[in-house]
């Protein structure tokens, strides 16, 4: 349930991030959306920052900085090169990320076979990516390497829920990370001009507005929370494992919006959900292993 929702949710960031450039520069567009959902969060959940210990903060803000900072402002300039539909799907590149992080950086081990997964997913990002750029020739698709640099983060950010943070409620977190975030954003709205009057005077700037707040307040607040509880009662690599379907309502929505997503496209897109399905399959057999386990 939680994989469904989040899924519905976050595939139709990409759409609405789009459109809100209309009235915003990406700079502009990632400062507001944090100032924007930092108010958001504080207002509905300010009380849980009492479930952060003294100690734990620095994990949070960490976690705020590569988890929402970063990969807000990186999705805001990825998406005035490419389409939502692409960053949708690059976007899957999460849990590949996330099996390394978790190695490199925590001392999780991975079979053979995660890392044939691994190998698989970069393949048909690297594809995506240059059809793409044969199909767009005017377009800049080293832009897309910003959305590879955010699905990073996310994959450090899942890591670090977990194995740093699992005893703060998941409101707790999501209120943390944008406590340490929002002075930053809060300053760039101000340097990038967000809210002067050529801006605000642009016919584009309240209907950005709208689709803004839409994002902050489901695809930010909202899913926030859900994705730090689903990380609390599972795992980081099943957690992330939400962008197997992200892809398709990411797809659908540049689809409507009269965006071209070809076969070959979907072939590339294919080998990359082939890559994050290597990559958790040996979770299911372990889960599946200890049940029949426990049933004997």
């Amino acid at each position: 349930m939680y994989l469904m929702i989040l899924a519905v949710i976050w595939g139709s960031s990409y759409i609405l991030i789009k459109k809100a450039l209309a009235g915003f520069s990406p700079l502009q567009l990632g400062s507001v959306r944090i100032a924007m959902a930092g108010g958001m969060l504080l207002l509905i959940g300010r009380r849980s920052l009492r479930t952060i210990g003294r100690h734990q903060w620095k994990w949070v803000a960490l976690s705020g900085v590569v988890g929402s900072l970063v990969p807000m402002y990186l999705f805001a300039f990825a998406e005035t090169e490419i389409s939502s539909s692409v960053a949708a799907v690059l976007n899957s590149l999460v849990p590949l990320f996330t099996l390394f992080v978790g190695y490199f950086a925590f001392g999780i081990g991975f079979s053979r076979n995660q890392l044939l997964g691994v190998l698989v997913g970069f393949a048909g990002a690297l594809l995506l990516i240059g059809i793409g750029s044969l199909a767009h020739p005017g377009r800049n698709y080293w832009y897309a390497g910003l959305v590879v640099l955010a699905s990073l983060g996310y994959a450090c950010n899942a890591n670090i829920i977990k194995s740093k943070l699992s005893g703060i409620s998941p409101m707790g977190i999501a209120v943390g990370n944008f406590v340490c975030i929002l002075p930053v954003a809060l300053v760039l709205t101000g340097l990038s001009g967000a809210l002067s009057e050529p801006v605000r005077a642009s016919a584009e700037f309240w209907p950005s507005v709208g689709y803004l707040f839409l994002l902050c307040a489901f695809g930010t607040c909202i899913a926030k929370v859900l994705f730090n509880h689903l990380i609390h009662i599972s795992t980081p690599v099943f957690s992330v494992s939400v962008t197997y379907l992200i892809p398709v309502v990411g797809i659908l929505w540049g689809l409507a919006d009269g965006e071209a997503f070809g076969l070959k496209q979907v072939g590339a897109a294919g080998l990359i959900l082939l890559g994050v399905y290597l990559v958790n399959k040996k979770k299911r057999l372990q889960v599946q292993a200890h049940k029949n386990r426990s049933g004997s």
